[in-house]
């Protein structure tokens, strides 16, 4: 059994918690908040605290924190040479203090506290700088029913990096076209099928095939059609932006 204090109250630690509370193997030995409103829920399920000083002996310390908390709070666990690592997808690995056994557990996916996921459905990404504690975060990986892969820093900030054009800004991109619907009282949920299958589709071809549209076209009638649709400058500067970036990748002037 691998014991584990987490903590965060954060949208990931909160998904960790419920994930790990209904696993066989590994058990969460206590959680941390600087709130204990956050997690006050959760009282009668697993022990709680405020105080980082006195924290319970684990197996693995999870930071799941913001990225701009993740040094200070290392610097401030009272113990050293235990396996504390960071979820963050950015942060470096020897940005937790050096008197720890350092290591990161980033789960990429986007969280919400409030909205339900199979966490098993999640890619961890794990970066050890010892062997030993490569194998203990991958078998808490694998305990979650999740993939495991192994990478290192800059692997790991380039999936960051890639993941916030793949998510973050996508959702932005529904959010305009949201607002474009809204503006001529047109159902936005009439744009869902379309959504899915362009997410589907790339588990077939590569996001380079799949492109379709005017840009990709090169139809210049339809693109000047609808820029002239658009009053809103900043939804004309995002519009022609893509537009001169697909064109780029398709050859199109």
């Amino acid at each position: 059994m691998i014991s584990i204090t987490l903590i965060g109250s954060g949208n990931v630690a909160t998904h960790l918690y419920n994930a790990i509370k209904n696993c066989e193997t590994i058990v969460i030995n206590e959680w941390f908040s600087r709130n204990l409103t956050q997690i006050s829920k959760y009282s009668n399920e697993v022990s709680i605290t405020s105080d980082l000083q006195n924290l319970k002996e684990s197996d693995v310390y999870i930071i799941a924190v913001s990225d701009d908390a993740i040094e200070d709070v290392s610097k401030q666990l009272p113990f050293k040479d235990r396996l504390v690592v960071h979820t963050s997808g950015s942060v470096r690995l020897y940005d937790i203090d050096m008197k720890h056994k350092r290591g990161v557990f980033y789960p990429l996916q986007s969280f919400s506290k409030d909205v339900d996921l199979e966490f098993s459905e999640v890619p961890i990404c794990v970066e050890a700088l010892r062997k030993e504690d490569f194998n203990t975060l991958k078998t808490i990986g694998e305990a979650l029913g999740c993939i495991i892969h192994k990478v290192n820093t800059n692997q790991r900030k380039a999936l960051h990096l890639a993941a916030v054009f793949a998510n973050n800004f996508t959702n932005q991109i529904y959010r305009i076209a949201h607002e474009i619907c809204e503006s001529q009282s047109a159902e936005f949920d009439i744009l869902k099928p379309l959504i899915k299958e362009t997410a589907r589709k790339i588990d077939d071809v590569s996001p380079y095939k799949a492109q379709t549209g005017p840009a990709k076209r090169g139809d210049k009638k339809t693109i000047k059609k609808q820029l002239k649709m658009l009053d809103n400058e900043m939804q004309k500067d995002v519009y022609e932006l893509l537009t001169k970036s697909i064109k780029q990748t398709h050859g199109q002037r």
